[in-house]
């Protein structure tokens, strides 16, 4: 199966102004993320080769989903960055030191039987997470940042935002021109989400025979 041409971020809206301000990319430490598995192997990595901490950035390989929102940017506030693949990973191969793939979902049973490089322990989740697709920013700098680690990432790496699908309209349009008004992100393409409400499906409805 090919890759899609797309990466997408959710995110809440503080971290997209922060990203679109800066141009930076924010990776935070992965010990407060709710599935301990994930969060324990990326520890076992860091302890392993004699690190404090290790930092990674969730994305998803996935087009729009009900789940995707819901999961990782549920409420008004959220928000979902859609990246052109080619060039992100492009502009992340000249970082040293930060790594960006595809997660590898296994089950119990194969792993098992299996011998695990240590530089696929970041990359690896349980299988019942598959619907997540996702597509994983990994750094594990030689000295310790506090909170979090930043990465440089151009702006023109962006195909477009998405706004929640549940942040009221009126709101939405303020919301844009915010957005729009710092610098660098005057012609970004800046849509609401209709996933949760579309016209253009409703208006289906009338074909009924």
């Amino acid at each position: 199966m090919s890759s899609p041409n797309f990466l997408r971020r959710y995110t809440e809206l503080p971290f997209l102004i922060d990203f679109l301000a800066t141009g930076e990319l924010f990776l935070p430490s992965p010990k407060s993320w709710d599935d301990r598995n994930d969060s324990y192997y990326l520890e076992q990595y860091a302890q392993l080769c004699g690190l404090e901490d290790v930092y990674a950035l969730c994305l998803t390989e996935a087009p729009e989903t009900y789940h995707h929102w819901k999961v990782f940017s549920s409420g008004s506030s959220g928000a979902c960055i859609v990246f052109k693949r080619e060039e992100f990973i492009a502009a992340i191969e000249r970082i040293d030191g930060v790594f960006a793939e595809s997660v590898q979902y296994k089950t119990i049973r194969e792993m098992r039987g299996a011998s695990i490089p240590i530089t696929e322990l970041p990359f690896l989740k349980r299988y019942p997470y598959r619907d997540e697709c996702e597509f994983r920013l990994f750094s594990a700098p030689a000295r310790y940042e506090n909170g979090g680690l930043r990465v440089p990432l151009p702006k023109n790496t962006i195909s477009q935002i998405s706004l929640s699908p549940w942040l009221p309209k009126s709101v939405a349009s303020e919301v844009k021109q915010l957005l729009k008004g710092i610098k660098g992100c005057s012609n970004m393409k800046i849509y609401s989400s209709t996933l949760v409400e579309n016209e253009q499906w409703k208006k289906f409805s009338a074909k009924v025979t």
